[in-house]
């Protein structure tokens, strides 16, 4: 294999499938990157096992060929080099090494053999549907801060990514919960996407998948099986397994009762929590809530650090209420409200859910379960 290819296009490609490669490998060979070179490209895989991601770059080809490098390795290598310059990559059967060269620098990397190197298979992928991308970011911006840590209940370790029909409209709808929380956000379903199962995304393919988004162009294509999903970015495809498991009833939590509606300003609201929760206790982090008609006062108590207490207008006029939360729940949320805009806030008894709204969005809908202090 022999070829030249400018930095920044080897960087950039590299830079899209070098992160999916974990740092710490007990099989070497996931440890690198699969570099094959045909005609006027140089094509780029790296995987997990549980996701792939591949991508390709225009490249000088003069002699084909396929080989494995250290991914990370070779990514600060190229990062490093001069901006502007001329990449050479070579390899031959008398050198077991790859060859990087560009100006007066060389590198020679240890290689492992391409025909070590696990492939996905796409095997069940079918139906395609273009999702338009900006649509795709603000479904996966809007929810991915509640997918769930907690390994224990790894089928909500993802985001649940299926089609609903609501008023006889088909819609793409995404959500995540990680159990005190949850997020949801939906978009008019395209073309193609009935009859597609819904399946769990788990989180670091999301992330990944986020990440690529930045460099799509103006749609992306999605495929789903029950097994796997495929994100096509153009030059670049994500593929991943998907988290075999059965996503929890949501819409059994979904508050449809709560009569009591807040409307306040998501900016000020989120400085005042943020404000008062600078003395709250590091594990509960909880924020106390009293309303009534026209004011919320927002109290936080911590035996060790002392009391902070602030007051802000609302819109609200009924019977006063308490309710406790988390902190960082609360600003999670609102920091999901439309830049400059009110939120509002719909609570029911002392123990039930709170459905937070966007006024500005009417596709998304959060919930936040109250403390019990």
């Amino acid at each position: 294999m022999k070829l030249t290819i400018e930095r920044a296009a080897l960087l950039k490609a590299l830079g899209h499938v070098q992160s999916a490669v974990e740092r710490r490998n007990t099989i070497p060979i996931l440890s690198n990157v699969l570099l094959s070179a045909e005609r006027d490209r140089l094509t780029f895989s790296a995987t997990d096992l549980d996701m792939e991601i591949i991508d390709e770059a225009l490249a000088q080809v003069d002699q084909p060929g396929q080989i494995t490098a250290p991914a990370h390795t070779l990514y600060e290598i190229v990062r490093k080099l001069p901006e502007g310059s001329d990449v050479s990559l070579s390899f031959t059967g008398e050198d077991p090494r790859l060859t990087v060269a560009a100006g007066r620098s060389r590198f020679n990397l240890p290689v492992l053999p391409a025909g070590d190197f696990p492939v996905m298979s796409s095997d069940g992928l079918s139906g395609r549907m273009s999702v338009d991308t900006g649509d795709l970011i603000r479904l996966i911006d809007k929810t991915r801060f509640a997918i769930s840590a907690e390994e224990t209940r790894y089928y909500l370790n993802g985001l649940y990514l299926h089609t609903v029909v609501e008023d006889g409209v088909q819609k793409l709808r995404a959500v995540a919960t990680d159990g005190s929380r949850l997020a949801l956000a939906e978009m008019p379903a395209p073309e193609g996407a009935a009859g597609s199962p819904g399946v769990i995304v788990p989180r670091k393919t999301i992330a990944e998948a986020r990440r690529l988004l930045d460099d799509a162009g103006e749609s992306v294509e999605l495929q789903i099986s029950p097994q796997k999903v495929r994100f096509d970015f153009g030059g670049a495809a994500l593929t991943s397994k998907v988290i075999d498991g059965n996503f929890p009833d949501y819409a059994r939590v979904i508050p449809k009762e709560n009569t009591r509606i807040v409307t306040v300003d998501s900016k000020l609201f989120a400085q005042a929590v943020d404000r008062v929760a600078t003395i709250s206790a590091e594990k509960s982090r909880s924020v106390r809530m009293a309303v009534e008609s026209g004011r919320c006062v927002l109290t936080v108590r911590n035996m060790e650090a002392g009391q902070a207490v602030e007051e802000l207008e609302i819109d609200y006029d009924g019977d006063p209420f308490e309710l406790s939360f988390n902190a960082r729940y609360l600003l999670d949320i609102t920091d999901q409200i439309s830049a400059g805009g009110s939120a509002q806030l719909r609570f029911g008894g002392p123990n039930d859910p709170a459905l937070v709204l966007d006024p500005a969005d009417v596709d998304v809908q959060y919930i936040l379960m109250p403390l019990r202090v």
